[in-house]
């Protein structure tokens, strides 16, 4: 099997793992406002292919995730492409473009860019969504879309610091990505 053949793989169970864990795995945190742990695979596969994977994955699980399970249509679509994005882009970028600096200064960098901009777009879209003024939704943005960001941001982090060696492992070991390939950090 060729190099892009093997990437196009990879990359496609890491988009049908990050819809299962989607479809299977959402907790309800604060009011509405519910974790699903999406973003720590899409995050995995930025650091193993590159912000453009993760920005790939983001878009094709999101977009089956409107498609089928979604509650909040393509307002739900654009807030997720944005959120995880944010994140898993932005990890993935700091990660591959500083070989200095670990794994997590780039999964931090994530979670601060996901919490900076996800406090903007819940400003923005949230009173379309949620059918009231924008008034009501500044009200909600620190008691509620801050600290569901934070724990979110949280989580996916320390999830990745966690499956992110494991994965690799398995990856190299059904030869889908080369030995050496993302294992640093």
């Amino acid at each position: 099997m060729n190099h892009k053949t093997k990437t196009l793989t990879a990359v496609g169970t890491l988009c049908a793992l990050a819809y299962a864990a989607t479809a299977v795995g959402r907790i309800p945190l604060i009011l509405f406002l519910k974790y699903d742990p999406k973003d720590i695979i899409i995050a995995t596969g930025g650091f193993l292919f590159g912000p453009l994977a993760a920005g790939s994955i983001t878009l094709l699980v999101s977009l089956a995730e409107m498609l089928t399970i979604s509650e909040n249509g393509v307002l739900g679509f654009l807030m997720n492409v944005i959120s995880s994005s944010s994140f898993a882009c932005t990890a993935a970028f700091i990660y591959r473009k500083k070989r200095t600096f670990p794994a997590a200064t780039g999964l931090l960098c994530g979670w601060g860019a996901m919490v900076s901009v996800m406090m903007l777009w819940n400003y923005l879209i949230a009173p379309i969504y949620m059918g009231c003024s924008r008034e009501e939704v500044v009200r909600l943005l620190l008691p509620a879309f801050l600290p569901f960001n934070l724990i979110k941001g949280g989580l996916n982090a320390a999830g990745v610091l966690l499956v992110y060696r494991p994965v690799i492992t398995a990856l190299v070991r059904s030869h889908l990505v080369e030995a050496g390939q993302g294992t640093r950090g």
